[in-house]
């Protein structure tokens, strides 16, 4: 039996999760173990949920992530002294094949799918827009704007080719010249056609040209806006580019094996894995269809219901291939047209917990959540701060969601572009299926939601619940602290690590964050790149991204910069403290170049969290709108 603190967290959760041998490998980030485990089914995840010392468990992309907080890369250093590969060479690549296959979606798609929804956002508005006056759709400004909103669909292959890659651990470079290929025979005249004239390849060989490549009959097919084609042309190259390496001499690698690996590829890709894959994704595009056609009422209401669970469990990264299928097949997504129901349910839900609680801090998550949803259909702070919590809350929004989405999809709802379902983009469904329908599913499945939570209601959390106090009851994600203290009662003040806007934590776009179960504070939306400390005391814990102080009054504190940063593998972080050093409130943590988090798809919102406050009753977030950096940003009470 372990003796050392961090040797029993780390022997109980190995315990939890199936003993070290149901481990493939092991990582960590700023805040949280993630286990890549052989069978997931042999985890207690309420057992491990138990363990002193352990905040949280998040089950997602394949992953078992542990939420332990500062102290993170001791209790890992503990666990790879017990034998487990510390390696994080598997991380996502193993599981079961659904698990497998919404974490190869989630890598692929997520860098990029707030341009995508931006897009769709536009083209919603420009529906909207030429609604309202006909002739507008015929104007430069019209065709330069859905220029804008429509590239980025039709030149998806090039965006898919750079996440692919990247996830395949093939030549990015390389990859985006294996998708301008494919996409080059769509829009580059190339070939005499019947008359001379030059023609694409694919007008050529709709004309009725014979394609061939060395004497082989090539099938053309349409790669503008191609999914599955181009990461399947990706994941080949991967292949290729290892077998060029290896056979390669050094000398001559550096240009063998792009040459090599285009000359082969693109090739290939014309003849066999294009065809074929669009084969595969139109049959399934066309099979969603047919299948919508039979009883679109309840294919809308299944899906509808069960939406706000597969976000829950990170399934519905799994539709989104589909969705762009659909997009790229048939022009618009049925599946998208029953979705916007189910994500305002959850916010009609959650504005009903709003005002019937009578818990001031619950209120504090509850209406920025439910604002955050109807407007945005972001809903994960509504669902992890509020509902799920609350559990009735959740089933009433799942229920209006089932009718809502039912009542949508009878009328034909759909949409033409990528968007995420909110109020905002309810839009999008013009002029596909019956618009009126829309909104009445959406307003029935908000009413439903909203009538149910507040008429039946729900076990409302004592104000203890809600309140920052000591331990491990902070660490286990109360809610908000109380607001409106008086001054005599503030004991500390921290202050803002970098210039900005403030955010609330509840706003923030990660589920173990906004749900307050690292603890309480708020975000920073950076407008600069320097980072500093927000407080007195020892950095107890430093990674590139992520720093962890303890004061001399035992209050510890995290400033973690940017969102899932930790995969930079400290690219654009240049540290300018190390661990076990003594901090003055305003010394300079890091420097960070915020251009090269962004263009990597990553958010560099910075997040300041008491993750233990102490002795102290309360923490209160007390800074709001524009901020330079040490500005005054959250009290500790009592």
């Amino acid at each position: 039996m372990a003796t050392d603190k961090y040797a029993t967290i780390a022997e109980d959760v190995l315990r939890g999760v199936g003993g070290k041998d149901n481990v493939r490998s092991l990582a960590h980030c700023a805040t949280r173990l993630r286990f890549v485990l052989v069978d997931p089914s042999k985890a207690d995840k309420a057992a491990v949920e138990a363990t002193k010392g352990v905040i949280t468990v998040v089950e997602a992309g394949g992953q078992f992530q542990v939420v332990i907080g500062n102290t993170v890369s001791k209790v890992y250093e503990e666990a790879v002294a017990q034998g487990v590969d510390g390696g994080g060479g598997g991380a996502g690549g193993s599981g079961n094949l659904l698990a497998r296959t919404i974490d190869l979606v989630t890598s692929i798609f997520t860098p990029f799918l707030w341009t995508l929804a931006a897009v769709g956002l536009l083209k919603a508005f420009l529906a909207v827009a030429v609604k309202i006056s006909p002739g507008f759709g015929a104007t430069s400004t019209y065709a330069i704007w859905f220029a804008t909103a429509d590239a980025v669909f039709q030149f998806l292959p090039i965006l898919l080719a750079v996440t692919a890659a990247k996830r395949f651990k093939a030549n990015q470079f390389t990859a985006v010249a294996v998708a301008g290929a494919l996409i080059y025979s769509a829009t580059i005249a190339v070939i005499p056609g019947p008359k001379g004239v030059a023609m694409t390849l694919q007008a050529f060989d709709a004309a009725g040209g014979k394609l061939t490549f060395l004497g082989i009959p090539v099938v053309m097919v349409n790669y503008l806006s191609a999914v599955i084609p181009t990461i399947l042309a990706v994941y080949f190259q991967s292949q290729v580019e290892r077998l060029v390496e290896r056979v390669a001499p050094a000398v001559l690698r550096n240009f063998v094996t792009p040459l090599v690996t285009l000359a082969v590829v693109v090739p290939v890709s014309y003849l066999a894995i294009g065809p074929a894959s669009t084969w595969v994704g139109d049959g399934l595009a066309s099979g969603v269809d047919r299948l919508w056609g039979l009883a679109p009422w309840a294919a809308g209401g299944v899906l509808g219901g069960l939406w706000q669970v597969f976000v829950l469990f990170g399934v519905h990264w799994a539709f989104v291939p589909i969705m762009a299928q659909q997009l790229a097949t048939t022009g618009h997504s049925d599946l998208t047209g029953a979705l916007f129901a189910p994500v305002l349910a959850q916010s009609a839900a959650t504005f009903a917990v709003f005002l019937r609680t009578r818990n001031r801090d619950l209120k504090g998550v509850a209406g920025p959540a439910a604002v955050s949803a109807f407007l945005a259909g972001i809903t994960e702070p509504a669902i992890y701060g509020v509902t799920l919590r609350l559990k009735r809350p959740f089933a009433f929004a799942c229920v209006g969601g089932a009718i809502g989405g039912a009542v949508a999809a009878a009328g034909g709802s759909a949409v033409d572009g990528f968007v995420v379902p909110g109020a905002i983009t309810v839009t999008a469904t013009l002029g596909l299926g019956n618009f009126a329908l829309q909104l009445i599913g959406c307003a029935v499945a908000m009413a439903v939601a909203f009538a149910l939570t507040l008429v039946f209601g729900f076990k409302d959390l004592p104000v203890a619940d809600a309140r920052t106090v000591t331990g491990d009851e902070a660490a286990k994600g109360a809610g908000a602290a109380p607001t409106g203290t008086a001054a005599e009662d503030v004991v500390a003040t921290l202050q803002t690590p970098v210039a900005g806007r403030v955010v609330p934590l509840a706003e923030v776009p990660d589920q173990v964050f906004a749900s307050g179960a690292m603890g309480q504070g708020l975000a920073v939306v950076p407008s600069e790149g320097k980072v500093y400390a927000p407080v007195s005391g020892t950095l107890v814990s430093a990674m590139p991204h992520a720093f962890g102080i303890r004061t001399d009054t035992g209050v510890e504190v995290l400033v973690h910069i940017g969102l899932n940063t930790v995969e930079l593998q400290g690219r654009g972080f240049t540290p300018a403290v190390t661990q076990g050093q003594r901090l003055n409130a305003g010394d300079l943590l890091a420097d960070v170049d915020l251009q090269v988090i962004t263009d990597a798809g990553y958010d560099p919102i910075t997040v300041l969290i008491v993750t233990d406050p102490g002795g102290h009753s309360a923490v209160v977030p007390t800074a709001t709108g524009d901020v330079a950096r040490r500005h005054a940003a959250l009290d500790l009470i009592g």
